[in-house]
């Protein structure tokens, strides 16, 4: 299983390359790569009233993508796309990420995780902090797994950046658990689709 990093917009390559390694620790068995395409964000997605980004259009980009990356390679993948827009979906003010829950693709935004957004001083660190444990908690929807009560799971849903800073950047026990079952699944089911393709 491959994870891949794309950029929708510009977005500083060390930013990147930290969520890449932070998404390899988390994801022992699933090498991690950043794609080099740099993909347009769609015009469709912009909603001027609201001077927000529509995650869906986003998301279905991400996940054309994705199959477009399966058909050349061969291979399952989750593909992992960065904007650096404000987000929302249907029902909400805005969102820190989506995913296809499971799925092949994950998005998630780095405009509300910036300190500065909340008229604090750059804190870089606090930043990628912030950054990877959304890129985990969307990977971990994409291979199945839900939100979960325990607020410093990774997995726990966030209403607003205090709940993000409060979370860890790890899977608590069960959706750890969970997490190694769904991957197990998703493995057996591909070599079952190699299989029965010879």
């Amino acid at each position: 299983m491959e994870i891949y990093i794309f950029q929708i917009g510009s977005i500083e390559r060390k930013f990147l390359e930290r969520i890449r390694r932070s998404i390899e620790e988390a994801f022992p068995t699933c090498a991690c790569r950043i794609l080099e395409n740099i993909l347009q964000m769609p015009e469709e997605a912009y909603n001027p009233i609201r001077r927000q980004y529509k995650s869906e259009p986003i998301l279905k980009k991400t996940l054309d993508y994705a199959l477009k990356i399966e058909g050349e390679t061969g291979g399952p993948c989750i593909l992992l796309g960065i904007v650096d827009v404000d987000i929302y979906a249907h029902g909400m003010n805005f969102i820190f990420g989506e995913a296809q829950c499971p799925g092949r693709a994950a998005i998630i935004s780095l405009y509300r995780l910036r300190p500065e957004f909340y008229g604090e001083q750059p804190n870089e660190q606090l930043f990628i902090e912030r950054s990877i444990k959304e890129a985990m908690h969307e990977i971990g929807h994409a291979f199945g797994l839900v939100h979960c009560s325990n607020p410093l799971c990774v997995m726990h849903f966030s209403l607003h950046i205090g709940m993000t800073d409060r979370k860890q950047p790890e899977f608590c026990g069960n959706c750890l658990a969970e997490l190694k079952h769904n991957m197990g699944k998703r493995k057996g089911l591909i070599h079952t689709i190699e299989d029965a393709s010879f």
